[in-house]
């Protein structure tokens, strides 16, 4: 037998205030994204943005559906608007932001276990990490290197292979 450990650390900011410029940026991109959502049930609104190599930010939102859990979240429409307007584009940076309507917006949030595979996915098919940046409208913001610390152990496509010969 033998124990195995996984750690990893990330910054707090504590606020939006300690961010470059750049960072500023693209966070302030992902709460406007947040008036894009479309949240009728949950009031959370929940939105990103994303820095691509070439430049270009892109923002994403979560978008619900009468019939749960049909929705999709803000970083998946994100990661698809992404392969679909820039198919070969490797993502630098994502920031994701949110909107409680009833309640406070004051709290980093971290994508879903969904989202977390997607983003995992999406830097093994780019073959780049995606530094996060989670916040809400105001209070700290978190720091992440890369999205896949967010998934330790996660399942990707080796896991599908794993036997065949």
């Amino acid at each position: 037998m033998k124990k195995i450990e996984q750690h990893f650390s990330y910054t707090v900011y504590e606020s939006i205030l300690e961010l470059s410029h750049a960072d500023k940026e693209l966070m302030e991109a992902a709460k406007e994204a947040t008036s894009l959502a479309y949240a009728p049930y949950s009031k959370f609104r929940v939105g990103a943005a994303a820095r691509l190599e070439n430049g270009v930010i892109l923002k994403g939102s979560n978008q619900e559906n009468a019939s749960f859990p049909a929705g999709i979240c803000a970083e998946r429409v994100l990661l698809s608007v992404v392969s679909s307007l820039y198919t070969e584009s490797a993502i630098l940076e994502m920031a994701i932001s949110y909107k409680n309507e009833i309640g406070k917006s004051d709290n980093p949030i971290s994508p879903c276990g969904i989202c977390r595979q997607s983003l995992l996915e999406f830097e093994i098919k780019t073959h780049h990490g995606i530094r996060l940046l989670l916040g809400g409208e105001s209070g700290a913001v978190y720091e992440v290197q890369k999205a896949a610390y967010l998934l330790p152990l996660g399942f990707t496509s080796a896991d599908l292979l794993a036997g065949v010969k």
